[in-house]
């Protein structure tokens, strides 16, 4: 009998903020005290929406609502204020239902995954912690990159570091910015409703499947493709 080759065991490349950790508001309001300190008034709904971008977009991209300018000193300043503004909400912050039992049930099976996200180290790294997981856990943070979403660059470098082809892997995120780089990378990319984007907001940016949240997901793995064998 003629045995075909199989197609490789997906893999997994997780965004952190609203996928996997509850932080999508403290970024919001630390982001807001940051804006704030520079005299720049902005609802919380439109911070809300521009956050899963890498910082220098969201800072141009929200200023060009407000029609203000100012200096890459400045956005450079506005970062450092809105990571140290994060950093003292940090205690508040918590894993979302499922997360760690996801990552968990993965490894089990031998599914390879990584953690590709916007945020810098310093901000990042802590959640490690929080989710019950090695500081060697393979993490692509915003300091490892030249861009971050929504270009690929985090999701590209999130498959090479678990060697694997990043068409066969999925991306997991919450927001359209993590869908928008999952598809400029060529992965296929999953939705969670668990940092405020809608199921059709998701499913319009690419998403093939959206889950409530990391508890979902696991518990459907089996729409995913990945097997008790695997």
């Amino acid at each position: 009998m003629t045995e075909f080759p199989h197609a490789p065991t997906p893999a997994f490349l997780f965004d952190l903020d609203g996928t996997l950790i509850d932080s999508v508001y403290q970024h919001v309001i630390a982001w807001r005290q940051a804006l704030s300190g520079l005299g720049i008034d902005l609802s919380v709904w439109r911070i809300h929406r521009r956050i899963g971008m890498s910082g220098g977009l969201f800072v141009s991209a929200l200023l060009r609502e407000t029609g203000l300018k100012l200096t890459t000193e400045q956005i450079d300043e506005l970062q450092t204020i809105h990571g140290d503004a994060y950093t003292e909400q940090i205690d508040s912050v918590r894993p979302l239902p499922g997360a760690a039992e996801l990552l968990s049930e993965l490894s089990a099976r031998g599914v390879p995954w990584a953690i590709a996200t916007s945020g810098y180290a310093r901000t990042a790294r802590p959640a490690l912690g929080m989710l019950g997981l090695p500081e060697d856990t393979p993490m692509v943070t915003r300091d490892m990159v030249r861009r971050a979403k929504p270009d690929p660059d985090l999701f590209l470098a999130g498959a090479a570091l678990l060697n694997v082809d990043v068409r066969h892997a999925m991306v997991v995120g919450d927001s359209v910015w993590d869908l928008l780089a999952a598809r400029r990378a060529g992965a296929l990319g999953i939705g969670v409703l668990s940092g405020g984007y809608g199921r059709e907001e998701l499913e319009r940016a690419g998403a093939f499947r959206v889950y409530s949240d990391p508890a979902d997901m696991l518990h459907r793995l089996d729409e995913l493709g990945v097997r008790q064998s695997d």
